[in-house]
Order: C-alpha cells, then structure tokens, then sequence
C-alpha cells in the first residue's frame, strides 16, 4: 500500500503570495525530515523519506496549477531565465522553515519543481560522523580535494563541514563559487566569501578566473562541470591555493580516469602529471538505508595520494590499480566501499542486504563479511 502525508493545509487554487501557497507543502517536508519536495502536473506533490519517494495526501497538480505555483518561487531574474530557456536553479527561503535548493524545468511543455531541503548552517565533521581522514584533508593549505557521488549522496553537507572546519580553525580567505548557495557559512576565524552563479557571477570559469585577483587561500567550487572549470581549479591548486569540488562519479578510480578524459588526448599526459602532484584526497559517497529504518548512513570511499597513487595516476597503464591501492592502504586512512560497508554490518548500522544493494561487488562483499566473522548463511540469505 502507498504512503501519503498529510500537510497542515491543502493549498488554494487561487492566486496568493508564493510563501503562502506552497508553504504547506515544504513544512510537510520539514515535519517528516524528508530531502526533497517534488511538484508536477498530473501527479499529486511529493517528499522524498529516507530515498524513498512518498506522495502527500492532495488531489493531483492541473498543468495551470504547477505552472502558476512553479513561478510563484521565482523572482524576477530567474523567472527571465526559466522563460528563455525552460530550467532554472535558484533557492528559496521560507522564514521559520529554512532555505531549499531548487530546479525547476519543463517535461512534456509542463512546468515542474524539485527542491532539495539544505541546511542553513554547516553540520561539522564531527556531527556527521565522518572518518578522520576528512579533517586531515580539509586542514591541507595547497593542494585539491574532491567529494564525488550521486545527485543527493551528501556530497554539499561533506564539504559544508569541511569549510566549516577551516573556517574555525585558519585565519585565511575561503572563497566558494556555488550553484546556487545553499549552506550558508559565518565568519569565524576564516573570512569567507560566498558567490552564486548568475547572482554574483557568470559562470564557474569566469568567476574562477576573477578568483585570482581576490587573494583566496581556499577555493571552494560547486561542481566542476567541463573542461575549462577543471583546468582553471587544477592550475589554482598548482599554484598554491587549496581547491574542493565535487564530481557525479560512482568511486576513485572514475574520478581519476573522469577528469582526464575531460580534456584532449594532447593535453592527457600534462593533466596526469598535473592532477598528481596536486591531488590531496578523493572522498566518495553513497547514503545507504539503516538497518534501524532511521534514515540512511553515509557510505564512503576514501582515497589519500601517497607516492604510490600518484604513481597510478601519472601513469596510464597502472591507473586500473588504484581501487587495489585503496584497499590495501588503511594506515593511510584509506578504505574502499566494501569495506566501509564491512564496518557498518558488524557494527549493527545497515543490514547485509542493504549493504550488497549499496556495494561495488557483491560477491566480494559477501566474501569480506565472512572473513569478518558473520555467518555465512546470514551472508548468503541476503
């Protein structure tokens, strides 16, 4: 049987203030600690639980309702930019319920909505419960560090706290180029700087290129999306600034191969060196359900660049070793997926079925819980 969720109110049909009609519908998502509120013609609106999506208890949304509601949370600028080009990203604040990060887009010639709930203040390394190697990266002063995952895997929240961190403990210049902002930091010991695209600037490279002229000593980019982002953050990390971004890769060994392949065969070699004389860390993520049905946890890959990484990335015909090198180099904090997933079944976290659902392998995974000491039929029944 399908889940609904009840807002508190059932929004108007008539024309009233965005914050007004929609509300319901965000604080039904903060209520139920969902992710992200979804809105479409023909479908009634739903939240996203635990990576589950769940529809709330409201008739379906006409055409000319998610038309009207979808512009209702855009000012002026981006109602321009939806209209000239049928998407937009852009965030919203509700007083009382916090900020979303929000797309809107058109399928089918209808209008449609997806906004992600984000916090309003950085959670720290700590509260996330990260592995300790994440502090050991974020405290680098030169260098590059990258957050990969899918959409929706924490990669913002991972780097939130990672800034956060810096910013409490080095009095440097932290400057983030965001798409849009959406957590939002303080001044501590840091001064930090936040710059949203199209609001502040015109795109990651332009504001990369300016970034030069504006003494950063740490450099945060929202996504490194094609190739000019990716050479202008390799050359900033070469040349003594401190670099994070994030990537949509599934492991290490992708992102490695992913940003090589942005550039042109020519420029491949120059790149490898480039990325292994500067590359600090690769953090990969995956949120997996908990075993107590209590949202999900974060699942991380971990790969810190010792002489023998940057050895396989340099390298063409050894950069296949570098899941291998991962796994055997837990002194260095190092660990692949499996066997994080490993630590978070023997501690109780996530089930052997949630964690094979979530591994790279499988059959290796099962493999590594039996030599952890789980019960080979508890293992194969999963």
């Amino acid at each position: 049987m399908t889940q609904t969720l009840q807002p508190d109110t059932d929004p108007q049909v008539e024309p009233e203030p965005a914050p007004l009609r929609l509300r319901p519908f965000f604080q039904a998502l903060v209520d139920h600690k969902g992710s992200d509120l979804h809105l479409k013609a023909g479908s009634a609106p739903k939240v996203r639980l635990s990576g589950v999506l769940t529809p709330l208890d409201h008739a379906p949304l006409t055409a000319e309702q998610a038309e009207a509601w979808v512009v209702e949370t855009m000012d002026r600028d981006v109602r321009r930019r939806f209209a000239e080009t049928n998407e937009a990203d852009y965030s919203i604040s509700l007083p009382g319920l916090g900020r979303f990060r929000a797309n809107a887009f058109r399928a089918r010639g209808t209008a449609a909505l997806i906004c992600r709930r984000v916090a309003d203040n950085p959670l720290t390394l700590d509260q996330l419960g990260v592995p300790p190697v994440l502090a050991d990266l974020a405290l680098h002063h030169r260098g590059m560090v990258l957050v990969t995952g899918p959409t929706g895997s924490g990669k913002t929240t991972t780097l939130g706290g990672m800034v956060d961190l810096i910013n409490a403990t080095r009095p440097v210049h932290v400057l983030t180029i965001e798409d849009p902002i959406e957590i939002m930091h303080t001044d501590k010991v840091a001064s930090v700087n936040q710059r949203e695209l199209r609001l502040d600037t015109a795109d990651f490279s332009v504001a990369l290129r300016a970034a030069m002229r504006q003494d950063p000593d740490v450099i945060l980019i929202g996504e490194m999306r094609d190739v000019e982002t990716v050479r202008a953050a390799a050359s900033a990390a070469e040349t003594g600034h401190f670099v994070m971004s994030t990537l949509h890769t599934s492991d290490a060994a992708e992102t490695v191969n992913r940003i090589i392949d942005f550039f042109p065969a020519s420029e491949q070699k120059q790149i490898r060196l480039a990325l292994a004389a500067s590359l600090r860390g690769i953090v990969c993520q995956r949120l997996v359900p908990r075993a107590d049905g209590a949202g999900r946890v974060c699942a991380m890959e971990v790969l810190v660049n010792t002489p023998r990484v940057a050895e396989a990335i340099a390298d063409p015909d050894k950069t296949h070793s570098i899941t291998d090198i991962v796994a055997e180099g837990r002194h260095h904090g190092m660990q692949t997926f499996d066997q994080h997933l490993v630590d978070l079944v023997m501690s109780g976290q996530v089930t052997v079925a949630a964690a094979k659902a979530a591994s790279t392998n499988a059959h290796d995974l099962g493999v590594q819980l039996k030599r952890a000491g789980l019960d080979p039929r508890v293992v194969d029944a999963a």
